[in-house]
């Protein structure tokens, strides 16, 4: 799937999607991935929806991935936008996208985390988590 917004281009196009400069943001610019093994982190860009944002000059400008069974569940994780294209919407591109994406309909449960973005995602329908109580984790580090 590939749609316009205010002159770049949002693409779920893999052969697109720029592995080296996603990799230093995640692991060298981001707060929740510092550090990340790069055969890790490609393991998990080759199995999420992974969609990028493309300036007119084709340098890739944001991403995010979505972890899914694309039928009951989703996860959207890893999105990073470029401190040079910070402020130009590309946050409200990348839901919007996800959003319409047609592998993403019709889930009983879509979820993310944030330090500091909920306004954003509230936007579009996010909430704080419900059951909690219920959720468990194993949580690891890199580095």
């Amino acid at each position: 799937m590939e749609t316009r917004y205010n002159g770049y281009t949002v693409s779920d196009d893999t052969t697109r999607f720029d592995i080296d400069r996603a990799y230093h943001w995640i692991s060298a610019e981001s707060y929740w991935g510092t550090g990340i093994p790069r055969e890790t982190f490609e393991k998990a860009v080759a199995g999420s929806l992974t969609l990028g944002i493309y300036g007119p000059d084709g340098q890739m400008a944001a991403m995010a991935r979505v972890v899914t069974d694309r039928a009951t569940f989703g996860w959207v994780c890893d999105v990073f936008v470029d401190a040079a294209h910070r402020g130009a919407g590309l946050g409200k591109a990348i839901m919007a996208f996800i959003t319409d994406h047609p592998d993403l309909q019709g889930f009983r449960r879509m979820h993310l985390a944030t330090r500091d973005a909920h306004g954003l995602y509230a936007q579009y329908g996010f909430k704080p988590l419900t059951g909690a109580d219920r959720w468990m984790e194993i949580r690891k580090t890199y580095g």
